[in-house]
């Protein structure tokens, strides 16, 4: 009953600004020519979230950079056409730039306590390295765009990939390339510092199976700025100013941490914005995303 409950608060606050996305709303948006090939297995077996879709350009070219979005809804809820459905300009544009995007699915924290919901996570981008040839990928030009929980996914993804930690991922998945570019929307990357941090049934508990606060050692190794170090990505953030779920302290003590490794960062606090949606795809943050991508995605 309490995860019932807990699932439905998360879907409740998304869709009282967005109505439920479906593949064929998306559709609909996207440029004319997109090619989609949607519901790809990654994982060689049948659970619906291990599948990813792959959104590719018209006249598409050989060796094309990948934009990979993770989806938000407090690591227990939402899918890989939440992020893609109140971002369509960005989308658009993304795609009209001659970059492929890839939206996964990960399972919940309900089934896939950290790091098991972040080995989903990398083992969608290992799959999508392995098919580089087949979706015409360049694997020297990958980027990550995530938003709340996903933001904290992609954050995570990009700070650790250098790492090499295996325990974040499945065994035999890791591939060695390197991130050229994360952005960063809305995502708490110290999980110590969130609001449930006492309580273990608080979706920040229920991602590492404790509260945060009484295991401050799984909730480190979940944070992105335990991975922080010189040769990570550059990262582009944005943070609504009216924000009333994740505190826009978590991006500016994520930017203070790029700031003190020296790693190429820049952070917005979208003044009047809350915590998500269409209002985080208006042309001035369009415009600074894909300066951003097309200065690092080469």
């Amino acid at each position: 009953m309490k995860r019932f409950l807990l699932s439905a608060l998360v879907m409740l606050i998304y869709q009282a600004a967005i109505a439920q996305p479906t593949a064929e709303r998306i559709r609909e948006r996207l440029p004319e020519g997109t090619t989609v090939h949607g519901n790809i297995p990654y994982n060689n077996d049948t659970l619906k979230q291990h599948m990813l879709d792959i959104y590719v350009p018209a006249n598409p070219k050989e060796n094309m950079p990948l934009v990979v979005f993770v989806h938000g809804g407090g690591w227990i809820g939402n899918n890989k056409y939440n992020g893609i459905s109140y971002m369509s300009n960005t989308v658009a544009s993304i795609l009209n730039e001659g970059m492929v995007i890839a939206s996964i699915d990960y399972r919940y924290a309900f089934d896939a306590v950290f790091p098991i919901i972040l080995q989903d996570c990398n083992k969608a981008v290992s799959f999508l390295y392995d098919n580089a040839e087949k979706y015409n990928l360049d694997t020297d030009n990958f980027a990550l765009i995530g938003f709340s929980a996903g933001g904290h996914l992609a954050s995570l993804m990009g700070t650790s990939q250098n790492n090499k930690v295996k325990d974040l991922y499945f065994d035999g998945s890791f591939r060695p390339f390197e991130y050229k570019a994360v952005v960063d929307f809305y995502g708490p990357t110290d999980l110590t510092l969130l609001p449930g941090n006492e309580d273990p049934e608080s979706p920040e508990g229920t991602l590492i199976g404790a509260a945060p606060l009484l295991r401050p050692d799984l909730a480190k190794a979940a944070s992105p700025i335990a991975y922080l170090d010189k040769n990570d990505p550059p990262f582009l953030i944005y943070h609504g100013e009216k924000d009333n779920i994740v505190s826009n302290k978590q991006s500016k003590l994520f930017h203070a941490w790029l700031n003190y490794y020296e790693i190429e960062n820049a952070m917005t606090i979208v003044k009047g914005a809350p915590h998500f949606g269409p209002m985080y795809d208006v042309d001035e943050i369009r415009t600074e995303v894909m300066a951003f991508l097309s200065k690092h995605l080469k």
